[in-house]
Parts: C-alpha cells; structure tokens; sequence
C-alpha cells in the first residue's frame, strides 16, 4: 500500500538508458521547466557522471544510485543494466512511501536489459511486479486522445487468441477508474473498439465482436459505466467521434496508437494505469540513431512531466 505524498512533493525523472537520449531529455525538460511544475520540484534519479556528460546539471538536483553507469552515446552496455534498474527501484520505493509525488521514467532499452537476465518485457510489467499491481496498462494521452491497447506487442496473428471478454471488463474498468481519480474525469465515457473491418459487420467479417467484445461491453453498462461499442475503428477517431468519449480501449498496439500518434506525436504521454502510484514517460524509445549529437527533442518528456504533475494533483 502506497502513502499519499504532501501535495509540494519532488517528481523524480530516471535516467533511462545511458546511451540513448533519456538522460539527455531529461536534462532539457528539467531546464526548459526550470526544475519545477507547479508546486513540485524536479530531481533526477541515476548516475550523476552520465548526467554530467551530458552538459551542465546542478548535482544538488540529482539523485544518486549507488550502482555506476557509463555513457557511450548510441553504443548500449548491459554492464550498466544495474543502475538502470536502480534508478527505476529507488524511485517506486519513494513513490510507495509517499516521498514523491509521481516517477516519471526516461526510455529504457529493453533487448540490452533482457540480454542481462532481466526477466521484464518493460516498465509496465516491472512496475507492476514492484508495487504489487494485479494488472498494469499501459495508456497514451494527449490532451486531444486517450487510448488504451488491450494487447499491446503482441504479433497481430495472436491477438484475436488473446481478446476475452474478461479482460476487455478488466481493462474497462481500471481505465474508468483511473479517469477520475486521475485525470478528474467526474462521470467518464469509455469507447471500445471493435477487432474487424467495421467491428464484424454483423458477423459476416468476423465472431469476436459480437461473441466477445459485445458482451463485454453489457457488463460494463450494467454496472452503470458509459460504454460505446464495439465501434468501427476507422471511424472513432476523427473530432466530432473523440468528443462522445473520454478515452478509447483498442484491441491491439497499432489500432491505438496509430491515431494518437497522428495526431499528437510530442505531446504524447505513456500513463501506467491500476498501479498505487503515478508513472508517466515520454512516448518514445532510446532513440539511439541521435544520441550525443544534439538531436534530441525533449517536447514529450516535458509533457510527460506535466501530466505527472496534473495526475498527482488530481489524486489529492
């Protein structure tokens, strides 16, 4: 069981990856924000020296792990793998003491984690396993769209295996909770999309709409939720759709993501859902092709550290 932080609690930016620009945006954002959102200060959490090699940072602002790292820019080493991790560990142990207000993550390189025995496909999973969550999901939100994948890398082959009707009523529900606890959604409006070409066409382009998705979404409506669907997937995302809705539960990775990212691809921010403490990350990956050359684009970051901000308030 997480404690509640006092609402002028520090938010804490991991260090992500060395080799990519995690440390890098996180450094932008914390000096484009001049280390504080509203009444939180900012800190970072990692190896003060890959901050340092970055460019100047005030170490009073960083948090050290006692685990060393060692920036290669674009050149990955799971020797590091160690203070990536303890990055991330130190600060889900303040978040569940009520140190902080809210973590937000920089990107991490899964394949150089899991190539050193990390047993995690991500920080969903991860920060599930630390906290004790029985289910993590994972959201992308702007202020235009907010979708949720049921499924989320999974090879579109396996995905009709995996949608059950259970855990569309799972899903539902953690996103509609979370919509008012977090983002002060007072009566929330949830659309599910359906898995085939206009959601099955009454059944003569596939079952699981009708058999599965259908159902579902009666179960939710019976315990008094407003719940859309299943709806057509080509049609649920232009304005005057998204305006019926407060966010939207997709089937599968690219159905979700595709139109969020078409819409609003640096203002969008990766909120991990059904945990007791607020995690946020930029929408994208280590971004290693332009590490250490003064490419990166901190935009995301700075936005994922605001709504961490606005989601820590929210809950109070």
């Amino acid at each position: 069981m997480s404690r509640h932080a006092k609402p002028d609690a520090p938010i804490y930016i991991t260090m992500g990856e060395p080799a990519g620009v995690g440390p890098e945006v996180a450094m932008l954002a914390f000096d484009a924000l001049k280390g504080r959102v509203g009444n939180h200060p900012l800190r970072l959490v990692g190896d003060p020296d890959v901050f340092r090699v970055c460019g100047k940072i005030d170490l009073g602002c960083v948090i050290p792990v006692a685990e060393q790292a060692e920036r290669k820019a674009g050149t990955p080493d799971p020797a590091n793998n160690a203070a990536v991790i303890a990055s991330i560990d130190k600060c889900v142990r303040a978040a569940m003491h009520g140190e902080i207000a809210a973590m937000v993550t920089a990107p991490i390189s899964k394949a150089v984690l899991m190539r050193g025995g990390f047993p995690y496909s991500g920080h969903t999973e991860y920060l599930a396993h630390l906290t004790g969550a029985p289910r993590a999901i994972m959201m992308l939100a702007a202020p235009a769209l907010r979708v949720v994948p049921l499924t989320i890398h999974t090879p579109l082959s396996e995905v009709p295996k995996l949608i059950s009707t259970d855990a569309i009523i799972e899903a539902g529900e953690i996103i509609l909770q979370s919509l008012v606890r977090d983002f002060a959604v007072k009566k929330p409006r949830l659309a599910v999309a359906g898995l085939n070409p206009h959601a099955g066409e009454s059944g003569t382009l596939g079952g699981e709409d009708h058999d599965i998705i259908m159902p579902a979404v009666n179960a939710l409506r019976m315990k008094g939720h407003t719940v859309a669907g299943p709806l057509p997937a080509d049609t649920m995302f232009h304005g005057e759709a998204r305006a019926r809705y407060d966010a939207a539960l997709c089937m599968y990775h690219d159905q979700a993501l595709i139109p969020i990212k078409t819409l609003a691809f640096w203002e969008a921010v990766n909120v991990t859902l059904g945990l007791p403490i607020v995690r946020t990350s930029p929408d994208h990956g280590t971004a290693l092709d332009i590490a250490g050359k003064g490419k990166a684009d901190p935009r995301s970051m700075i936005a994922a550290i605001e709504l961490a901000a606005q989601m820590a308030d929210a809950r109070g």
